[in-house]
């Protein structure tokens, strides 16, 4: 197969032996799912968020509509050969770790024989932040193409490597509703805050228990297979069940192949139905657990331990996020003075 078949300068369209490479392709519709507000309320916790509405109106300022001016900003495509199918294109969003042209090396013949559209923003690595750039391109990302091509909405999905991957996550659980599951190549985090992963309002959160996550590591990249294990427990403690886990050969810190790409592929689009009763449970579980610990800061609040109990909702605000709302949010305005 073609390896580096997006050149580093050259714009527009270039043929491959299974589709076609889109490179440096200037996108134009925004989206409302991109909008500042609305990335806040999907990936801040509670109390983060409600501390910056209350510094914005004390300053009598509001957030700007967008972070991204899509006329400065460059996006690569890969799209499969021949007609689309009758339901549409799959679709996956890649964050990449690096800042340049996305370079697809033998991956077309993965996307291909799925029929997957593949996009990745330019300017999106490690170095880009994330709040500010990685989300908000990723979104676009998904919209423009959306524009630009039929799309089977149930096969929209997201993937990313290393640093890429952490922040694919981030997105997947934000934005349940518009990505079915993502690939986790090589980088993923706990969802209980201490990485900067917190769970989204509690609606979008359980729409996320569903989501279809396929964890795929080298073999020989030890720390990051340590780092999956430790996601994987975070998520089993939060009730997301949906998981795979899927080691590829004779790996270390890489990128994976296309013949992993291709099983990692076969497992997102698996269609295995989460466990209606064994969820109820969890979800009991983790109820009751929230519960009891914003009785616990509301006890302090009354005893007068006004120290204690910022705290503790602070540690609530990072371990549950949304889905404490909105009664963690009553709980410190009681210890804030009005403004």
């Amino acid at each position: 197969m073609l390896r580096a078949v997006l050149p580093l300068l050259a714009a527009g369209a270039c043929a491959t032996a299974s589709g076609r490479v889109q490179t440096a392709v200037v996108f134009t519709q925004y989206s409302p799912l991109s909008r500042n507000q609305e990335v806040a309320r999907r990936v801040l916790p509670p109390l983060a968020r409600h501390a910056m509405e209350r510094e914005l109106a004390a300053s009598n300022k509001t957030l700007a509509e967008q972070a991204i001016d899509l006329a400065s900003e460059k996006f690569d495509l890969f799209v499969p050969s021949g007609a689309p199918p009758p339901s549409g294109y799959g679709l996956v969003v890649y964050i990449a770790p690096s800042s340049g042209p996305f370079q697809i090396g033998d991956w077309d013949g993965p996307l291909d024989s799925h029929r997957m559209i593949l996009v990745s923003a330019q300017r999106s690595g490690n170095d880009a932040k994330v709040l500010d750039r990685r989300i908000p391109l990723a979104l676009l990302a998904y919209e423009n193409a959306r524009a630009r091509f039929p799309i089977d909405s149930q096969r929209v999905y997201l993937m990313g490597f290393s640093g890429g991957s952490r922040v694919a996550e981030i997105v997947a659980l934000a934005y349940p509703d518009v990505f079915h599951g993502a690939v986790l190549n090589a980088g993923s985090d706990p969802i209980d805050g201490k990485d900067g992963n917190y769970k989204p309002p509690a609606e979008l959160f359980r729409a996320f228990q569903r989501s279809r996550l396929v964890f795929v590591t080298g073999d020989q990249d030890a720390d990051h297979l340590r780092q999956d294990d430790r996601s994987r427990d975070s998520l089993r403690d939060n009730c997301v069940l949906n998981v795979e886990t899927q080691v590829a050969l004779r790996r270390g810190h890489q990128a994976i192949d296309a013949f992993a790409l291709d099983h990692a592929l076969d497992a997102l689009e698996a269609r295995r139905p989460v466990d209606d009763d064994e969820l109820a449970r969890c979800n009991a579980r983790l109820a009751a657990a929230i519960a009891t610990e914003l009785h616990k800061a509301e006890a302090a609040i009354a005893r007068g331990e006004r120290e204690a109990a910022r705290a503790q909702l602070e540690a609530i605000d990072a371990r549950f996020g949304g889905l404490a709302a909105p009664r963690l949010v009553e709980l410190a305005d009681r210890l804030t003075p009005p403004q």
